[in-house]
């Protein structure tokens, strides 16, 4: 996995990094705890600008969540919730998810939005709301790169750090990266399960 993404990085650069963004933001396949610190560790050994990850990272991140964006406002309300209903449990959602992330954006607005851009699980759903009720793109888009630019600097600089190690990043690296995606398989496979064995008792 490692290694995969470390060639999507040096075969693509900046922009590779700028579609994993995008691409994560949409429907993790690699969480960004993944992406943003490889990335920066390329960019610590010289690979890339460091900068120049930041930037790509955040705006390749900020069009992911524009897309849910512009799908919560597009998409009426109740064939959202419908749509999560029959299918969203092989994204992971439910309704009461969608609940949440509404209630969460009516009671903070733009914050909820900065904040949410900030918390692992939350990241992508609070986009959904922010287009439902309306919020004003350029509101939207203030609060959700700032959120977006602190969580890319924090894990990009977090890797940039390990190149001063750099005959240890491998050993443990990998290993760490197995951990956290088999963890994210597990949840995922167990909100699946769960959401499939409610569906069977209604």
């Amino acid at each position: 996995m490692v290694d995969w993404v470390l060639a999507v990085i040096a075969a693509g650069g900046l922009a590779g990094v700028a579609a994993l963004m995008f691409a994560e933001n949409l429907f993790p396949p690699i969480p960004s705890e993944v992406i943003l610190p490889l990335a920066g560790y390329a960019a610590a050994r010289g690979d890339l600008p460091l900068a120049g990850v930041i930037l790509a990272a955040t705006l390749g991140a900020v069009a992911g969540a524009s897309v849910w964006k512009a799908a919560g406002r597009r998409i009426p309300e109740a064939g959202l919730r419908s749509w999560v209903d029959r299918h969203g449990r092989w994204l992971a959602l439910e309704v009461r998810d969608l609940d949440r992330a509404k209630a969460f954006f009516q009671r903070w607005g733009g914050l909820a939005v900065f904040l949410g851009r900030l918390a692992p699980g939350i990241r992508t759903l609070i986009s959904l709301p922010a287009g439902i009720l309306r919020m004003p793109w350029g509101r939207f888009l203030a609060w959700t790169t700032a959120g977006t630019f602190l969580w890319t600097l924090a894990l990009t600089l977090a890797g940039a750090a390990l190149a001063s190690r750099h005959d240890q990043v491998a050993a443990w690296l990998d290993p760490v990266t197995e951990i956290l995606l088999g963890l994210l398989l597990a949840a995922y496979l167990w909100r699946v399960f769960r959401r499939s064995r409610r569906r069977d008792a209604a």
